[in-house]
């Protein structure tokens, strides 16, 4: 049985890389300025609020009880919203063109390419651009001093996981979206999930009952990940924080294939 199921897992892993590939050349034809614009938005963020807002602020103190900058608090968070950001915005707006107005998944189906690879490559594809933006921002971290090279080393794989996770969710989102109007719905709970999420301020400030709510949400589980890696107070928290984001990666990218599969195939 293993012997007959392995060259069908390679044939399958074959054809994920295919479509993500795809990609790839798809980005040669619009310009690679379009890939390295999507990495600027958190570094604006670090030096506004992090670096400018915080020579106001002051020094933070984490749940741990140690005491960080304020540009080392927020850098983590920023980094965690840019693989939610980027993640999202190739999962459901690119994704949601390509199947429902430029039909490419209609003639992807044609071919081997079942549904479930055709998720999985877009989400590789997504999670590869992701990992080389929290690489940069990483570089940068380690640059000003706001974290060390084995955190930063640590906490890479935590932000392809980030991203793998809300690539998911944006699956998922997209095979329910009706038309383009809908991304202003999306866009709102993105930047609440970004104001809202230990982001600027620590989840500790907000009254009770908001704060259970803020520390249920994906967001924040990937902020307090990060920001233990980077930060400091590494504990059992985040064996939680990654099986949260585990556990919401399979799901949405199950409910996304079965989803794709019932609209694609109708």
């Amino acid at each position: 049985m293993v012997a007959l199921a392995l060259p069908r897992l390679a044939a399958s892993g074959t054809r994920v890389v295919a479509v993500a590939g795809r990609n790839v050349v798809a980005l040669r034809s619009v310009g690679w300025l379009a890939f390295v614009s999507g990495a600027l938005e958190p570094f604006l963020y670090l030096f506004s609020i992090g670096i400018g807002v915080g020579t106001l602020v002051g020094d933070m103190r984490l749940a741990d009880g140690s005491v960080v900058s304020y540009a080392a608090f927020v850098a983590p968070a920023m980094l965690a919203a840019s693989a939610m950001t980027g993640a999202l915005t190739e999962t459901t707006f690119n994704f949601f063109g390509k199947m429902k107005f430029w039909k490419l998944y209609d003639s992807v189906l044609a071919t081997p390419v079942g549904p479930m690879e055709i998720a999985f490559g877009e989400l590789c594809w997504a999670m590869t651009r992701g990992a080389l933006y929290s690489a940069s921002f990483l570089a940068v971290m380690v640059a000003m001093g706001l974290t060390g090279p084995l955190s930063a080393l640590a906490a890479l794989p935590a932000t392809v996981l980030i991203g793998f996770a809300f690539g998911a969710v944006g699956m998922l989102v997209a095979t329910y979206l009706r038309g383009w109007q809908d991304f202003d719905l999306i866009g709102t709970i993105q930047f609440a999930l970004f104001l809202f999420s230990g982001t600027f301020v620590p989840a500790e400030a907000y009254p009770a009952v908001v704060r259970w709510v803020i520390e249920v949400t994906p967001l924040y589980r990937a902020v307090d990940l990060i920001r233990a890696i980077t930060a400091g107070g590494l504990g059992w928290f985040q064996v939680l924080d990654v099986a949260y984001l585990l556990t919401l990666l399979g799901l949405c990218l199950w409910g996304a294939s079965r989803r794709m599969s019932r609209l694609l195939r109708r």
